[in-house]
């Protein structure tokens, strides 16, 4: 274990910009061997995207790239570090429901996941409707199940990774906000909005839905970052003794989802409305759009919202994650663009970026399930096409 960082340092290895999930678990994976401060923009860390999380996982949710990384996760929830000391995962229902004019849409979707995913099972509508109590009577005509799915626990995630990087001796400085960054010899050094200095070898762009303004900041060229909100809203539970058997429940057009969230329900319109990078605010018409789907498909007769939030997911153009090198800037290493999946993929995807970052081999587990560096280099062909 390296000897913890002292108070006033800046001189490292390797500096990562942003304290969400993305950069801190990189940050404690790096720390094992390396010196490693992580700059937040806010006074407090996982503001943003991560403090706002409803986050399950799901083997089934994302494109291809996205669910290997899932998959090669699950240990680390279902399993964990000595860092997590409460537990960070339980099992959850997951239902998929398709309308008279979804069910094609869901079939395409379980012949795209089934082969990889084999806990997915397609159902009848009638026995979905046994799964979930909620449903209205003749709504769903076709539904499928996904037996892989977790709850997780993001603050517990999270905090976890924050212990264990400090414990690895890393250091973490609050409000500073990256305005500059140049190369000097073979260094980099940092600037932040309080005119503090940080110099390192190496400096990690895990600011996320600001990962194009930092790397702008520091002479790289943007990724294409798209930041989407997606709106959350909480409303009471009407169903009483039987809110418990209510599934993780998600249209097959992805309209709408909701699911148990202690005495209420959580709820949402699945929005993906581009937005600049910014503090995001809940979206009143797509909240009473999703409140008018929800109704239709269940009996919950939602009336009212207790309340709402929205974060920020930040996708490429492709919808995979940028992670590696740059090629023109030296030492500069993209670690961004892990969109609405960045919770359930960060244990594997922190792995992998470690590795990346210091010229190592991938790990065998990641590499055996057909994970590749090129399916995330900052440089891939189709990346590029796409954006330009």
């Amino acid at each position: 274990m390296r000897i913890p960082a002292h108070a006033g340092e800046t001189n490292f290895d390797t500096i990562v910009i942003g304290g969400g999930m993305a950069g801190i678990s990189i940050a404690h994976e790096l720390a094992s061997n390396r010196s490693v401060a992580v700059l937040e923009m806010e006074s407090t860390l996982a503001y943003h995207t991560t403090g706002r999380s409803a986050a399950t996982y799901l083997e089934s949710y994302g494109n291809d790239v996205v669910r290997r990384l899932t998959t090669a996760s699950r240990s680390f929830f279902t399993d964990p570090s000595g860092e997590f000391d409460v537990s960070i995962a339980t099992p959850v229902e997951m239902l998929i429901i398709a309308n008279e004019t979804q069910t094609d849409t869901l079939r395409a979707l379980y012949l795209e996941v089934s082969g990889r995913c084999n806990s997915t099972q397609l159902i009848s509508g009638a026995v979905a409707e046994k799964i979930n109590p909620a449903l209205r009577i003749g709504y769903t005509h076709l539904a499928m199940t996904d037996s892989s799915a977790l709850e997780l626990d993001v603050h517990a995630v999270h905090q976890g990774y924050v212990r264990g990087f400090r414990r690895r001796g890393g250091m973490i400085v609050k409000s500073a906000r990256i305005v500059a960054g140049h190369r000097e010899k073979a260094s980099w050094v940092i600037e932040d909005a309080t005119g503090r200095n940080f110099t390192a070898t190496n400096v990690i762009n895990a600011a996320g839905a600001w990962c194009d303004e930092v790397a702008v900041a520091l002479g790289a060229e943007p990724v294409g970052i798209r930041p989407l909100r997606r709106t959350a809203f909480m409303v009471s539970d009407p169903l009483k003794d039987r809110a418990s058997k209510v599934p993780f429940t998600l249209d097959a057009s992805e309209t709408f989802y909701f699911k148990p969230d202690g005495t209420q329900f959580l709820c949402s319109p699945a929005d993906e409305s581009y937005q600049e990078p910014s503090d995001a605010r809940p979206d009143e018409l797509e909240i009473a759009r999703a409140i008018e789907k929800i109704n239709e498909a269940t009996t919950l007769e939602i009336r009212r919202v207790n309340s709402a939030w929205a974060g920020l997911r930040n996708f490429t153009a492709d919808r995979s994650p940028v992670v590696g090198f740059d090629s023109k800037l030296e030492n500069f290493f993209w670690y961004v663009g892990q969109g609405g999946y960045g919770i359930q993929m960060a244990p594997a995807l922190a792995r992998m970026g470690s590795a990346l970052a210091t010229g190592k081999e991938l790990p065998t587990d990641l590499t055996e399930i057909g994970i590749t560096n090129e399916m995330v280099a900052p440089g891939r062909k189709d990346l590029r096409m796409v954006i330009n």
